[in-house]
């Protein structure tokens, strides 16, 4: 009899545990691993849907393959067939009137078979544009329009003794390039850095660029003919004849300072500037040269992934969710992929970012949406290092019909943000404006690689107005701020059906301008209470823990700091991703006082062996850096 009351007290503990289970991104969007042929490393570079359901894979080994039952359809395994090879790093794929094109290091080429026996004999050189030899000369595309013009996006290289400055060293590098179908390239626009991810949206041309020198942090550009979207080295080519771009780079590096430091003959990596009076941002720079576009959606960094990638609007009609017209946007460094809703207000795109679905096997680079909805992604990490346990991946994501509870989308509003959510909310949980806290900042503008986040300022959220069906929330906030990111977290709203926290409780919306229109009143509202109450508390806020100065935060007690402070998106415990282990670094025997030193100011020459140099982080609290310090050197052994 006490056995059977333990087993029913047991099974009564374990079915309570289930109902208060947190729910996770797979459990609405799942991943199957399509398997590669023996011995073969993928390595994508680039991936096209064709219209009779195969897939098409470039490769960064320069090969191309057919992939025949992707969808694993009947237990069946895929089919791969070799198609063309012998490519020079291949990252971009496109399919169009039976052909296949790709950008190459140093052309873009059009693959076909013209006999039918399913490899391509026909490698046609449409256009191609010179090469310095420098390693960091990609190309990528193209993406193609509706009458068959092409677009490709060229990197920039790196300076050989100052490696973290961009430097356009052949024409066209730093470029967006529009190719016609019969080889004629008109230069499109400059200002890019690294520009791996190109999307056509509504017809409408956009990239994203990563954090580096005058990049800030990773972004979504809207891509007019003529732009400068902010990064000078391509300026170099604007005195072209064909140059739609105004502005020349000796004009601008006299206005703004690029900062080339030595010290006794050495050139001397510039340092961001810690509290800094007036510091230089892009919308400060465009007033004196009105020709810089402004991101449409800046992706803060480390947060929104660190090396930005495919751009790709859903266009499945509700096949992968409830976000169709959104925009998906992949991060090969964190192996991740984020969504954006866009809005035009006044005239120009801006819009808001999400997370969305992480912990993919490789740095997510290209995705295609299959014929059945579902979401193709191509993964790699060669050369530039990314979250997860493998050096490439070929994996497909799908929706298991499950609606998460998300903020569907952000739209901007004379006096504040509505909300859409992908469910109902809890009314009661929703109207309380303590539910909900943010600020908003900036970034700098500055040939420094990457900038912290400055001007820092908390949302003042008068108060929150409750649509009647529960699909959307009008917050009221007292200091919007034109040109600012505006982060909004929901912490304490909650889903009418099942009390579910949201998936991913925080919105990162691009404010370029404020929309006209009418402010709600104040009677509408439920306001925050005159009286103290208490607040919410922020998913990242850290427990409260001992001060003592000799303690040291256990692992579970550091993980708020780490995740509040971003550094969990590039550094683990045990693992090299994107930054090296928490291990490693303990291993070089730093003070605490020299690690706070690097967290604001770091030195990646110390860590040749990664590609993405850590941003200086001097927005991190000198009291929790310090205890971040001492819980990283608590890991050495042997001590």
């Amino acid at each position: 009899m006490k056995l059977l009351n333990y087993i029913a007290a047991f099974s009564l503990s374990l079915v309570s545990m289930l109902a208060f289970a947190q729910p996770v991104e797979e459990d609405y969007y799942q991943m199957v691993t399509i398997p590669a042929p023996e011995g073969v490393l993928l390595e994508v570079g680039g991936l096209a849907t064709l219209p009779d359901g195969r897939v098409a894979i470039s490769t960064r080994r320069g090969d191309v393959w057919m992939v025949e039952n992707p969808y694993m359809r009947a237990g069946e395994v895929p089919r791969f067939t070799l198609f063309a090879q012998g490519l020079h790093e291949s990252l971009g794929l496109a399919h169009y009137q039976n052909s296949l094109f790709t950008a190459q290091r140093g052309e873009l080429t059009r693959l076909e078979d013209s006999n039918g026996d399913g490899m391509a004999d026909v490698y046609e050189t449409v256009f191609s544009w010179p090469l310095s030899g420098h390693y960091h000369e990609y190309s990528f595309g193209p993406k193609i329009d509706s009458e068959g013009n092409m677009y490709v996006t060229a990197n920039v290289a790196f300076g050989n003794e100052e490696w973290w400055r961009g430097e356009s060293r052949v024409k066209w590098r730093g470029w967006t390039m529009k190719i016609s179908q019969d080889g004629e390239m008109t230069p499109w626009a400059t200002g890019m850095r690294s520009p791996c991810g190109i999307g056509l949206i509504d017809g409408e041309l956009f990239y994203d660029d990563n954090q580096g020198d005058w990049i800030g942090s990773g972004a979504i550009w809207h891509v007019k003919k003529g732009a400068f979207t902010g990064h000078p080295a391509g300026l170099k080519w604007s005195d072209e004849p064909n140059a739609p771009v105004e502005v020349n780079q000796e004009t601008f590096y006299s206005t703004f300072d690029e900062r080339r430091i030595k010290d006794d003959g050495r050139a001397i990596k510039p340092a961001n500037i810690q509290n800094e009076k007036d510091p230089l941002t892009m919308v400060k720079a465009r007033e004196t040269f009105p020709e810089i576009t402004l991101p449409a959606v800046w992706l803060p960094h480390a947060i929104l992934g660190v090396s930005n990638s495919e751009i790709l609007k859903d266009e499945t009609n509700g096949g992968f969710g409830p976000f169709a017209g959104q925009v998906f946007v992949g991060d090969q460094g964190q192996s991740k992929i984020m969504r954006v809703a866009l809005e035009k207000v006044n005239g120009e795109y801006q819009g808001v970012a999400f997370d969305f679905r992480s912990n993919f096997q490789s740095g997510v680079l290209r995705m295609a949406f299959g014929k059945d909805g579902s979401l193709f992604v191509g993964e790699t990490n060669r050369g530039w290092g990314s979250a997860g346990p493998a050096n490439s991946g070929f994996e497909r994501l799908v929706w298991t019909g499950k609606v998460p509870m998300e903020m569907k989308t952000v739209k901007a509003k004379p006096d504040g943000f509505e909300i859409e959510f992908t469910r109902p909310v809890d009314i009661e949980s929703a109207k309380n404006p303590a539910s909900y806290v943010g600020q908003s900042f900036t970034y700098k503008y500055h040939s420094v690689y990457g900038s912290p986040t400055i001007q820092n300022e908390s949302l003042k959220i008068r108060g929150v107005k409750v649509a009647e069906d529960g699909m959307s929330v009008r917050l009221v906030v007292d200091n919007l701020r034109p040109y600012f990111i505006h982060e909004i977290n929901t912490p304490g709203v909650k889903s009418a059906e099942g009390a579910l926290p949201v998936l991913h409780p925080r919105a990162y919306y691009t404010l370029n301008s404020i929309p006209d229109g009418i402010k709600l009143k104040d009677s509408e509202l439920s306001m925050r209470p005159k009286t103290p109450v208490k607040k919410a508390t922020p998913i990242n806020k850290p427990k409260p823990v001992s001060t003592a100065s000799n303690s040291v935060l256990s692992d579970e007690e550091v993980k708020p700091l780490l995740q509040k402070n971003t550094c969990s998106a590039c550094h683990k415990m045990n693992m090299k991703v994107v930054g090296p282990s928490f291990k490693d670094i303990a291993k070089r025997r730093y003070s605490n006082e020299r690690i706070v030193e690097l967290i604001y100011s770091p030195e990646p020459e110390n860590w040749p062996n990664y590609a993405t140099p850590m941003a200086p982080m001097p927005q991190v609290p000198k009291d929790e850096a310090m205890k971040i310090a001492a819980w990283i050197n608590s890991l050495r052994s042997g001590d």
